[in-house]
């Protein structure tokens, strides 16, 4: 007896091409987390471009898939592969002093991905306005920051203030450039086609 087997789809393509991204863009967060260089601002701080990869995710993935790329990546990073900073790993880095930033990633790629998509399903992210762009990312920064901040605080025992003041006011300058770059790699394809 023969069974046809042509017609069935056990996963649909569109399933496939959204969980292959998801872990790409997963690699991408984790490979970001190498590049850094030192902060003129806070010399024992350097920056990385993690939450570039993270504004990247929420734009071209949308908030459900974004926000689950970078659940990957936390969880890519807890069970031993060395992709938060400076190729560090384990449960540790997010119960650290740095941990409410790293936990803050798929809110904030969620968030970013809802304002630029226009809710939960996925559209074109080049036919997002470079207003709604640099929206979207200011709010995922601001996700970011909030919980990096309260995390600080917490793990560091001090105030919310100090707390700012010491884990990220130094960065501001920096997300300003992460930003630009973001809105820069969505828009540099409409722009060649213009």
């Amino acid at each position: 007896m023969a069974t046809e087997t042509e017609s069935v789809d056990l996963v649909g393509e569109e399933a496939v091409e959204n969980v292959a991204r998801t872990a790409l863009f997963a690699a991408v967060v984790g490979a970001f987390a190498y590049v850094s260089f030192p902060n003129p601002l806070a010399p024992s701080l350097p920056v990385t471009l993690q939450v570039l990869g993270v504004f990247l995710a929420g734009i071209f993935l949308g908030p459900v898939w974004g926000g689950a790329s970078m659940v990957l990546y936390l969880l890519a990073g807890v069970v031993g592969a060395p992709v938060f900073s400076g190729g560090s790993a384990g449960v540790g880095m997010l119960l650290g002093y740095t941990g409410g930033y790293l936990l803050s990633y798929p809110p904030a790629a969620f968030v970013i991905g809802a304002v630029v998509h226009g809710g939960l399903d996925l559209r074109d992210p080049q036919a997002a306005s470079v207003g709604r762009l640099v929206a979207a990312l200011l709010v995922g920064t601001v996700v970011i920051y909030a919980c990096g901040t309260v995390g600080f605080a917490i793990v560091q025992n001090v105030g919310l203030v100090e707390a700012f003041a010491l884990s990220a006011l130094a960065f501001v300058p920096f997300e300003a450039f992460k930003i630009a770059a973001a809105v820069g790699i969505v828009r540099s394809d409409r722009i060649a086609a213009e």
